[in-house]
């Protein structure tokens, strides 16, 4: 095994351990959030608050790796996972509005440093096919436990409390914290002459100065849109039809065998990627569409729909993205990464101060949110194939570099074992 899978390999593992807790987090914390109140307001503020400190903590993240490998990013993610759930446990407040944001703004820390560890891990160990088998290979686990956490958790929490079970969170975390101390030594490798400070890599003009930069910058931003609701709405959505958490926690089952049929079924078929993104965006267009009215079975139709659909665009837009800038030199590679992750996360909240003006699911405005995620959410698979055209049209690539197929086809990744 070379070095560069031993570190693929070292990241799964990872990210195994990690979304145990990411988990746990994306659906019970936001649950013990909501079940006081059954607020939208609430739960967007918790999540808005989150995405700042994801945003702060991502390139903070990134200047580190200046300096510092991933493993402090992984040891800093840790603590602020610690930190959140110290205030969960012992932290009680008659100001709501603030104990949410003191709880939302560690995890967000959590989250953000943890994505930057991981993405600029991958985009310089991996090259080609290791990319996408690194994004399907991490797809697999996260159905896995996706099936397997909700449900051991909802019976924990039913057995054991809460708080109980913020305490094994820290366990976790604790594992998270010392495996952290084995992982590669990554860090941003500067080879350019002259050698650029951090703000200096971070120029709009040097970062974004091919022909395919505005067609990814349009699939970015749209797809900020499109994600903050899909996110949310499948918790607000399933919260509405139920709060007993088992049956959340097989409802969170129903969906992610939606998302692991999507697996089984692009490894069968073999559908290339220009259309397993326009099936995704299509049954994700079918699952809003369905939100429109806000009935208990239609709520959970729509999730199972998305949940499918979410599957095929994830993958092929994320490593479709990641092929685009692969021959990037390292800084702006790195410089590009903070840029989409910064526009990801703007129009996360630009979005989400809309939703917090919601009451309920009805209404012009929420019908409004729902036309603009609709519109976004079509024109990403149209401006990113423009994107991967151009790139692959573009100047030579340079040896030892996987080029892309016909139409932006990413190469097939490998069956993994589960």
């Amino acid at each position: 095994m070379n070095p560069l899978s031993t570190n693929i390999r070292k990241m799964l593992i990872m990210n195994f351990v990690s979304s145990i807790i990411f988990i746990y987090i994306g659906i019970f914390v936001n649950l013990y959030i909501w079940q006081a109140n059954t607020s939208i307001f609430e739960i967007s503020w918790f999540n808005m608050v989150m995405f700042f400190g994801w945003g702060f903590s991502f390139v903070l993240g990134a200047k580190l790796l200046y300096h510092r490998t991933i493993r402090l990013l992984l040891a800093l993610s840790a603590f602020g996972g610690a930190a959140a759930f110290s205030m969960l446990t012992f932290l009680t407040l008659e100001n709501r509005v603030l104990w949410i944001a003191l709880i939302g703004f560690p995890v967000g820390l959590m989250w953000g440093f943890y994505t930057v560890a991981q993405n600029l891990s991958v985009s310089f160990s991996g090259k080609g096919t290791e990319i996408a088998s690194f994004f399907a290979a991490n797809n697999l686990i996260a159905s896995i436990l996706s099936m397997v956490i909700p449900i051991i958790s909802a019976q924990f929490i039913s057995w054991f409390g809460y708080e109980s079970s913020f305490v094994l969170m820290f366990v976790f975390l604790i594992v998270m914290l010392v495996f952290s101390a084995t992982m590669p030594r990554i860090a941003l490798p500067r080879t350019e002459a002259p050698r650029l400070g951090f703000w200096q890599q971070l120029q709009w003009k040097r970062v974004f100065g091919d022909r395919h930069s505005i067609w990814l910058i349009l699939s970015i931003l749209a797809g900020g849109v499109f994600l903050q609701f899909q996110n949310l709405f499948t918790l607000v959505f399933t919260f509405t039809v139920t709060q007993d958490k088992l049956l959340i926690a097989l409802l969170n089952l129903l969906y992610t065998g939606a998302a692991f049929l999507g697996l089984i079924l692009y490894r069968k078929f073999k559908w290339n990627d220009h259309f397993c993104l326009w099936l995704g965006v299509l049954l994700l267009s079918a699952g809003f569409v369905i939100a429109m009215f806000p009935l208990k079975p239609l709520l959970i139709l729509s999730n199972v729909l998305t949940a499918f659909g979410m599957f095929f665009f994830a993958m092929i837009w994320n490593a479709q993205q990641f092929q685009c800038i692969e021959d990037y030199a390292p800084g702006r590679k790195a410089a590009f990464l903070i840029w989409r992750e910064s526009m990801l996360v703007g129009m996360r909240i630009v979005l989400l101060v809309f939703i917090m003006s919601l009451d309920k699911l009805e209404g012009w405005l929420y019908i409004s949110i729902i036309g603009v995620t609709l519109a976004s959410l079509i024109s990403i698979p149209v401006v990113q194939a423009k994107a991967v055209r151009l790139m692959a049209n573009g100047p030579k690539k340079s040896e030892g570099t996987e080029p892309l197929g016909e139409e932006g086809n990413l190469p097939r990744p490998p069956t993994f074992s589960a």
